[in-house]
C-alpha cells in the first residue's frame, strides 16, 4: 500500500507537522527524506531496508559517495542533498556558538566540536579561539594527521591565538577509533601549549578529546 493510502495520522510527514520530528522512528525520518520509495517499497519501506543494510541511521549519514548511492534507491542527487542538510546542521550549531559564552555554555561548545570532529577518519586538532569576554572569534583546524594521531606545534597554535586576537583558547581534537579517554601524549601536548600560550597572556581554558558521541574535558576531570 502506498503512503498516500495511509491513515492521515500515520503518514511520516503528517505526523511531523502535527505531533513535531521528534516523535517520528528514523525509518520515518528517513523516508520523509526519501520522499519516493522504489517499485512495491513504499518510501517507508526502503528506509527501514536501508537502515538494516547499512547498520543504523548514523552509518547512512556518514557513508562516502560510492557506498551511500549503491542501493537500489539512492544516487548521486540524494547524496549531495544529505550533505548539505548535514552541513547545515553544522552552520546551525556554529552560529548557536558564535552568538553565545562558550565558557558559560559548555553543552553548547561540546556539541559543537563533536558535530566538527566525531566522523572525521584521520585525526584533526583544532582551537576555538575566544575573545577576553570567552566569547567565540573563530573555530580553526590547525594539524591533521592519520588514524594514530596529528602533529602538533605549539608556535603555530600560539602564532594563529596572536593573528586572532584570541584571549583564551579551548583545544579540541578527535580520536577516530571512537574512544575519547586522553592518552598520556594527549596530557603532554596539552601541558606544552599552556605554557607556550601563557607566555602571550593567552589562557588555555579546556581541551575536548571528541570520541564516538560524546567527548571527554580536561577540565572537568580537572586537569587545567
Amino acid at each position: 500500500m502506498a503512503i498516500c493510502d495511509w491513515p492521515a495520522q500515520e503518514r511520516p510527514r503528517e505526523k511531523l507537522l502535527t505531533q513535531g520530528a521528534q516523535v517520528l522512528s528514523d525509518a520515518e525520518l528517513l523516508a520523509i527524506f526519501l520522499r519516493t520509495g522504489v517499485k512495491g517499497k513504499s518510501a517507508v519501506d526502503l528506509a527501514r531496508e536501508l537502515l538494516t543494510d547499512f547498520g543504523g541511521l548514523r552509518a547512512l549519514l556518514t557513508a562516502d559517495q560510492k557506498r551511500f548511492c549503491q542501493p537500489l534507491g539512492l544516487g548521486s542527487a540524494k547524496f549531495a542533498l544529505l550533505q548539505a542538510v548535514l552541513e547545515m546542521a553544522r552552520r546551525h550549531l556554529a552560529e548557536e556558538l558564535q552568538h553565545g559564552d562558550a565558557l558559560t555554555s559548555p553543552d553548547l561548545t561540546r556539541q559543537y566540536l563533536i558535530a566538527q570532529l566525531r566522523d572525521l577518519r584521520h585525526e584533526v586538532f583544532a582551537c576555538l579561539f575566544l575573545d577576553n569576554q570567552h566569547r567565540v572569534l573563530t573555530f580553526q583546524e590547525l594539524f591533521r594527521g592519520t588514524i594514530d594521531g596529528a602533529a602538533v606545534y605549539p608556535r603555530e597554535v600560539v602564532k594563529q591565538a596572536l593573528e586572532t586576537g584570541a584571549a583564551a583558547v579551548i583545544l579540541a581534537h578527535n580520536h577516530p577509533s571512537g574512544i575519547a579517554e586522553p592518552s598520556q601524549s594527549d596530557r603532554a601536548i596539552t601541558e606544552r601549549l599552556q605554557q607556550a600560550l601563557a607566555l602571550v597572556d593567552i589562557r588555555v581554558l579546556d581541551h575536548l578529546v571528541v570520541g564516538d558521541g560524546y567527548a571527554v574535558s580536561f577540565a572537568e576531570r580537572g586537569w587545567l
